[in-house]
């Protein structure tokens, strides 16, 4: 590193906080092991809680990482039928309709590696074949409604959308943020300057002309818990550069890069 550029790192760690000490829990989203079966459009949504009108309370609108973009998404009216750990016990008998969708796939279902019934395979019996592929529990499922920071792990500028009603669960190619102060973090996270930050001093090397947030890249950005007041963008950067306390240079540099 340039010299400035070692003064600029050292000021990012003295005022900021490792996201690894926030509140917060950075996880990915829910895989399923066959989309197929457990990702519907919204027409199938629809025919299934016509058939029965339970169906609705385990059918979620679900955002890949694509659909992600700056403070906003794009729906494309896609759901996830949130079969968590354990649902296999009253399927049949609480959700009829959408076991009777799940059985059309039963073949290809059992055909997934953690699936139930397999002796001798390593990693396998964690769950039945009616449920989601990655072990969800209720109390998972709790977190994935809750309040939530959502963004794509590999992008070319950061795009990150605060799910503030906890509308949406997220793909197994979006990842979520939970926890404290997460109304303040993602205006840090989808500044321009925090992004340079990231890209500079803890991303790993770039991906052509993106970058990836990877969880443990992640963990270590340094970002300072302090609230953020401006809410126009240009003012946003302006008062990021003086929370960490650059001198004019240093801002100058920062600004010229961004």
């Amino acid at each position: 590193m340039s010299e400035i550029e070692q003064s600029i790192k050292k000021k990012i760690e003295a005022v900021g906080t490792p996201l690894k000490d926030w509140d917060i829990s950075i996880n990915y989203g829910i895989k399923t092991g066959l989309n197929e079966a457990f990702i519907i459009s919204k027409e199938k949504r629809d025919e299934l809680i016509k058939a029965d009108p339970k169906s609705a309370e385990i059918i979620r609108p679900i955002l890949r990482g694509r659909d992600i973009k700056k403070n906003s998404y794009e729906f494309a009216n896609i759901y996830v039928i949130t079969a968590y750990k354990g649902i296999n016990k009253i399927i049949k008998k609480e959700y009829p309709a959408i076991y009777l969708h799940l059985k059309k796939y039963e073949k290809k279902l059992r055909q997934r590696g953690q699936v139930e019934g397999k002796p001798g395979k390593p990693g396998s019996n964690q769950h039945h074949w009616t449920e989601l592929d990655n072990n969800v529990s209720l109390e998972k499922l709790d977190d994935f409604s809750k309040q939530k920071i959502l963004y794509s792990e590999i992008v070319t500028r950061p795009q990150f959308y605060f799910d503030s009603s906890g509308r949406f669960m997220p793909e197994a190619t979006a990842f979520l943020i939970t926890g404290s102060n997460i109304g303040t973090l993602i205006k840090y996270l989808n500044s321009k300057t925090i992004s340079w930050i990231f890209k500079n001093y803890y991303a790993g090397g770039g991906l052509g002309n993106g970058f990836r947030y990877k969880k443990a890249f992640m963990e270590q950005l340094c970002v300072p818990s302090e609230i953020l007041t401006e809410v126009v963008d240009e003012k946003i950067e302006d008062e990021i550069l003086q929370i960490y306390k650059f001198n004019n240079d240093e801002k100058r540099y920062i600004k010229s890069l961004i």
